[in-house]
């Protein structure tokens, strides 16, 4: 069957099973969106390159398929690149296909030329480019499957606009598998060995592939071995975080009670994460313990320091294998005390409640609020800042694939992420946290789900500054603070002029009204909460993305 080169890579994506699309259409790749016209794909217009990325990366992190953005040369990718290197350093898997300029006007310092390897080449897993009609296929099975084996990252697909009109009768190539390595015996005795006999185990659970039911057999495994089960940042998800076993999160917002436990801990056990400088208190804390790795990356790229045994691994493979060991046998001769102590910490660290701010909305209240009214198997996105920590500490998590949050810190991710979760889960509830900057940094994305029928429901908290950045000034530079204020709209208002739900609630009174209103309006709905503007979260001693001083006991 001859056919174009365009319309061979949207069969290869049907081929894969890639049910949706994030594009900002463009000139360079009319051909593809050509054959996406009736392909059985959805088509999802997104209304800048970087929201685009990041509903992609959404869907990559929630489904374990690589999430797809389109996107055209020059400015469009160059737009794109912050969901790239938000997904390289968050180990997730997606796929970015850039129309290029025409092969013949290589060199030229054509309209909207650029170097797609020099500009992604440190930054992705892959680069490709579709070189020659015929493969066009194989390239993006090549792309497809990069992007999920191993460690997951993203892969960067050049598509030439000559190449793509080039008929070909190159059959549609077919899903390669992705390697699921097993875990050699005798390392997993001795990994048994090394669990058996600390008194101070903890687990430490994080990144991708956290599907089915692989975190909750973790955690029933780690309550029956006594063994307290910490998240990475941003991995909260992970596992039910009503086990008797869950002790809450390491990295930004983490109680200071579980940061003190590193340096009592005599064993770090982690799955599908490492040691990383925001885990790890900036690298200062939990690199003398017995360190036991389980990640899908040889190189262990993410890892610091001490490593006993290194095993290559995703999630489901490393927990199979420590189900084989039992309970029993990992438990050795430790009690739970161990165990109940980091979770009643947590227990009591996750309790909302009064903050008591001089004005505006008391946000320990707004988000015990939240958690009451939203269901249980909700799924919820973040941006980055002060803002999102109320979230991270009271909104807990029961089901898996359940949250989707930037792990390097990228602004601008709430919004279109939770446009994404609303199409890949249309029948759960999706909430967005952020503040009022990283809301206006895509919230133009909002349009997305009013036209494409998503009903996520969109929380920004105001103060007017970027509050992590004056909250690091006020350390650094006391009383000159600088740069940071913001001057923001009604943003009740903005969300009504797309057609949604929008209301701004300037008292603590006002929320739980607001909130079952957004729930009883089941279209896109924002929640405009306004603060007091030195409101900063409470508890804990890294109360912004900062310093960690005060961890060691």
């Amino acid at each position: 069957m001859s056919r174009s080169a365009g319309h061979l890579i949207v069969d290869t994506l049907a081929e894969h099973g890639v049910e949706r699309v994030y594009v900002v259409p463009g000139e360079s790749y009319l051909d593809v969106l050509d054959g996406l016209h009736d392909a059985a794909i959805r088509t999802v217009v997104c209304r800048q390159e970087g929201g685009a990325g990041f509903m992609a990366l959404a869907e990559g992190r929630l489904t374990g398929r690589p999430g797809v953005a389109m996107v055209t040369r020059g400015p469009g990718a160059a737009n794109a690149m912050i969901a790239v290197h938000t997904a390289w350093q968050d180990a997730t898997a997606m796929v970015l296909m850039v129309g290029l300029i025409p092969h013949r006007d290589r060199g030229q310092e054509s309209f909207q030329e650029f170097s797609l390897d020099g500009w992604f080449g440190t930054t992705a897993k892959g680069v490709l480019t579709v070189e020659v009609a015929d493969r066009a296929g194989e390239v993006i099975a090549q792309a497809m499957h990069l992007a999920a084996s191993g460690r997951p990252g993203p892969v960067v697909v050049g598509l030439p606009e000559d190449i793509l009109v080039q008929l070909t009768e190159a059959p549609t190539p077919a899903p390669r598998p992705v390697a699921r390595p097993s875990v050699d015996a005798d390392q997993l005795e001795r990994i048994g060995q090394l669990i058996a006999g600390a008194r101070r185990p903890l687990l430490i659970a994080g990144g991708d592939g956290w599907h089915g039911s692989t975190g909750a057999d973790l955690a029933t495994l780690a309550e029956a071995a006594g063994i307290p089960v910490a998240a990475d940042w941003r991995a909260y998800d992970a596992v039910p975080n009503s086990s008797p076993a869950y002790a809450g999160w390491l990295g930004y917002g983490r109680a200071d009670t579980l940061a003190s436990r590193l340096f009592e801990a005599d064993l770090l056990l982690f799955v599908g994460c490492g040691r990383s400088d925001v885990l790890s208190e900036g690298y200062t804390a939990g690199f003398e313990p017995t360190t036991v790795v389980a990640m899908p990356d040889p190189q262990a790229l993410m890892h610091h320091g001490r490593i006993d045994e290194l095993v290559v691994a995703g999630p489901a493979t490393a927990v199979d294998a420590l189900f084989r060991l039992g309970a029993d046998r990992l438990r050795g001769e430790r009690g739970e005390e161990w165990m109940r102590l980091l979770a009643a910490d947590q227990r009591r660290f996750s309790q909302p409640g009064p903050e008591h701010p001089p004005e505006g909305v008391d946000l320990g209240v707004a988000f015990g609020v939240l958690a009451e009214l939203l269901p249980a198997d909700r799924v919820c996105t973040y941006g980055a800042g002060n803002a999102t920590l109320w979230g991270h500490r009271h909104l807990v998590h029961e089901a898996p694939n359940s949250l989707v949050g930037p792990r390097n810190g990228a602004m601008g991710l709430a919004v279109p992420a939770a446009v994404a979760a609303s199409l890949v889960h249309p029948d759960r509830t999706v909430v967005a946290v952020c503040g009022d900057g990283d809301f206006l940094m895509n919230g133009q994305e909002l349009s997305v789900a009013i036209a494409e029928g998503a009903a996520p429901i969109v929380v920004v908290v105001d103060n007017g500054r970027y509050g992590t950045i004056v909250t690091h000034q006020q350390r650094e530079y006391p009383g000159r603070v600088s740069g940071t204020d913001l001057a923001n709209p009604d943003f009740g208002a903005f969300m009504r002029s797309f057609g949604g739900f929008g209301e701004r609630v300037e008292t603590t009174d006002g929320v739980r009204g607001a909130v079952e209103r957004a729930l009883a309006s089941r279209t896109a709905a924002l929640i405009h909460l306004v603060v007091d503007r030195e409101t900063v979260p409470a508890g804990t001693a890294n109360a912004v993305e900062a310093e960690f001083a005060g961890a060691r006991p």
